[in-house]
């Protein structure tokens, strides 16, 4: 169903990959795509669960908008092995301003899609969302 705001829909694969993340930890990071033409959210591209933080970052363009699930995996200060489930609005400087309008009108609702987010975050540029962001924000 599209939303009323911005006028997006969410591709039902959208929810299924994530699920597979969530659950039976199938991938390591999903990054999703706003279809103008077809005022929806789709898949881009799935990680591998080998797969790095370094590899997410890389697989994100650098001038254009996107959404991000990552399944970041840390052990705490009791030695204990977690995981927290960040989603990521990626929102470069260099995009285009209607690009960013859609994502950032879109982005709760698509959110609200995905039960089971812990932890979100907003960047515009890589140093937002390096690794010791996350790792500070995951525990």
């Amino acid at each position: 169903m599209a939303n009323a705001a911005s006028g997006m829909a969410v591709h039902d694969d959208c929810k299924l990959r994530f699920l597979e993340l969530k659950a039976k930890r199938t991938f390591r990071y999903i990054v999703f795509k706003i279809e103008e033409k077809q005022k929806q959210v789709v898949v881009e591209k799935v990680g591998e669960p080998t797969q790095n933080y370094d590899d997410f970052t890389a697989s994100l363009p650098v001038d254009e908008c996107r959404y991000a699930v990552y399944d970041f995996d840390f052990v705490t200060a009791e030695n204990c092995q977690k995981s927290r489930i960040f989603f990521i609005a990626w929102s470069p400087d260099t995009s285009r301003v209607r690009s960013k309008m859609i994502y950032a009108s879109s982005k709760d609702r698509f959110k609200r899609e995905l039960d089971g987010i812990q932890v979100e975050l907003q960047a515009t540029d890589p140093t937002e969302m390096g690794l010791d962001v996350i790792k500070s924000r995951a525990s």
